[in-house]
């Protein structure tokens, strides 16, 4: 048992399923050939009746068995061995590929077998062969697979692969059968979600939260989408229980109208206090002002940002804040803990905030609460593909809002250097009608790796023809400073991806992104969110010195990000999928995230049952 579990380790395998899925990469299969097959690898009974030297090379004439033909053989590099094994008279099993040439039967250098009739599978591992195929013989058995929770096919499929009768049970033209496969990719599915399944700890709430929302929905100026609303009914039913704190990742495209979701979330934690962290002061400020337009004049907002805070965070119902939350000793309790773009900041980070927020209160019907949490909702503007979406609602619940509260018309077109031109008329037409342009580099600074101008480069460029310029990038410190500029005087903006997620730019009309072929498709539609969020008619320009790139005209005709991210997963390798919120790098065989939705779904029926 101790050797097994060594081995396991060296193997990097955490379950017997994982075991299962390590497939033979081929078989020696020892089975007497019944038909002989030109061009592929047969076993055959046959007898030496010539042997002869020439130029080195010993030449070895059979006749076989079963048909009576002549067959001849070439061994190039002969020892002793071969002439003692090969003398006329001797009979063999005799395997290798079989050719024919004007009528006469060849196999080059054939081994001569000393069983037959056995199928000896080939696994490509870090361990010996005689090791793995004792891990297989001992652990893959039918009894083994049923308890894993496989059914009836799924066992006999996994022994099948494992032990064959014969190749016609496993192969197809050299390669599984594609009943095999789709067994072998709900496995995988099975596997994975199971492995998830067990990594989700619950913890009972520090309180039930039943606070009223209606009076704050009938008082907004807009009507909520069905979405939204839905996902408001999910949380209110996490945070009415205590037996178990809400923990539950809300992601909605560019749009989509999180921010309510967010607001609705207060009311209902009310009289209680909220906590929300933001990964930068745009959004944090972006946030709080949205906050104070919308929520009851009577619930008390605080902002808390580093150098700078808005209210009184001790006494407010809502704490909106940076991570400067992290380094407050005083926080008071909150019983509703969110966290906004949740995958910028690091784990430890969104974990300090959950401890820093759960003290140890007594009180009179709970007692010490040491193990009581904050309900928990983290949102994030980064559209996952529905596959993922399945595999991550097994550590914590997951709601997607895939619709806007308004149509965005945004056209979407691939240009290149001949249209320059065009494009310039286009920006000075925007900066006329008041609206701004944002122009996203792929550098700061000049590369040779890169055939396009960097920021830097092109600076000089647009401050002579334009005024009202303004310029940031990832590494300025001033960076918040120049948006918050930029978005009530600017009229052009040169940027990296710095602005990706965040700012709301209401007057931005037009986005030029240069290199385009060289982003993600979920960056690039990120990128492309920024404008258009008041309904104004806007256009995204991808600016490529190759026009006819298939994966950017795909990205031309769909606006949805969720569709975007499945073709994004289609271009990518399929196998990066989220584990919880950190990547993972989970890389799926036989498991194609963009195409098996199908198979994940009822792959997760099975998991629950």
């Amino acid at each position: 048992m101790e050797e097994a579990k060594q081995l396991f380790k060296k193997l990097k395998i955490y379950s017997l399923l994982d075991l299962a899925l390590i497939v033979p990469t081929s078989y020696n299969d020892t089975t007497l050939s019944t038909t002989l097959e030109l061009g592929t690898t047969n076993t055959l009974e046959a007898k030496v009746i010539e042997s002869s030297v020439y130029g080195g090379k010993l030449r070895v004439t059979f006749l076989l068995t079963q048909s009576g033909r002549r067959l001849s053989s070439t061994f190039f590099r002969v020892t002793p061995y071969h002439h003692k094994l090969f003398e006329v008279g001797s009979s063999h099993y005799i395997q290798g590929k079989l050719d024919e040439y004007k009528g006469y039967l060849q196999m080059p250098q054939p081994r001569s077998i000393k069983q037959i009739g056995k199928i000896t599978p080939k696994y490509k591992t870090v361990l010996k062969e005689s090791e793995i195929a004792s891990l297989m013989e001992v652990y893959i058995t039918e009894k083994n697979l049923f308890n894993e929770g496989l059914d009836s096919k799924e066992v006999a499929t996994l022994m099948r692969i494992h032990f064959p009768k014969s190749m016609e049970d496993v192969y197809e033209k050299g390669t599984f059968k594609s009943e095999i496969v789709e067994v072998l990719k709900f496995v995988e599915a099975f596997n994975h979600l199971k492995k998830l399944r067990g990594k989700r700890v619950d913890f009972p709430a520090i309180r039930a939260l039943n606070g009223n929302i209606d009076s704050f929905v009938s008082a907004l100026p807009f009507t909520l989408t069905n979405e939204q609303k839905n996902v408001i009914v999910q949380i209110q039913k996490d945070l009415s229980q205590e037996e178990k704190a809400a923990k539950r990742m809300v992601v909605g495209d560019v749009g989509s109208g999180k921010t309510m979701v967010i607001l609705a979330s207060v009311m209902m934690a009310l009289p209680h206090k909220s906590i929300l962290m933001a990964p930068t002061s745009l959004l944090a400020l972006q946030l709080y002002e949205e906050a104070c337009k919308h929520l009851p004049k009577d619930v008390n907002i605080a902002l808390v940002m580093q150098g700078k805070d808005e209210g009184n965070y001790k006494e407010a119902d809502f704490i909106i804040g940076t991570h400067a939350l992290l380094f407050k000793e005083d926080l008071p309790e909150a019983s509703l803990v969110m966290v906004d773009e949740q995958h910028r900041f690091g784990t430890k980070q969104r974990q300090s905030l959950e401890t820093l927020v759960v003290r140890q209160v007594q009180d009179d019907e709970l007692q010490v609460r040491d193990d009581r949490k904050p309900h928990f909702l983290q949102f994030s503007a980064t559209p996952i593909p529905r596959t993922q979406a399945m595999m991550e609602s097994e550590l914590l619940d997951v709601s997607l809002i895939t619709t806007t509260p308004f149509e965005r018309e945004v056209l979407t077109e691939t240009i290149g250097r001949e249209d320059f031109p065009g494009l310039l008329n286009h920006i000075k037409e925007e900066i006329a009608r008041e609206h701004q342009v944002l122009i996203i580099y792929p550098l700061v600074e000049e590369s040779t790796e890169v055939p396009y101008q960097s920021l830097d480069e092109s600076r000089e460029f647009w401050e002579e023809k334009f005024e009202n310029v303004y310029v940031t990038h990832g590494k300025d410190k001033q960076k918040e400073e120049v948006l918050l500029e930029f978005r009530e005087k600017g009229d052009i903006l040169l940027a990296t991806t710095v602005v990706e997620v965040g700012i709301s730019l209401p007057r931005l009309t037009l986005i030029v992104i240069v290199g385009a072929e060289r982003l993600g498709l979920a960056t690039l539609h990120q990128l492309r969110g920024r404008v258009g969020r008041n309904g104004l008619k806007s256009w995204c320009y991808l600016f490529s010195n190759n026009k006819e790139n298939f994966r950017l005209e795909q990205f031309c005709q769909t606006t949805n990000g969720f569709d975007i991210a499945k073709l994004d997963l289609k271009f990518r390798d399929s196998g990066d999928i989220l584990d919880g919120t950190i990547q993972s790098g989970q890389r799926f065989k036989w498991l194609d995230m963009a195409e098996d939705e199908g198979i994940i779904s009822y792959a997760k029926q099975r998991v629950h049952k």
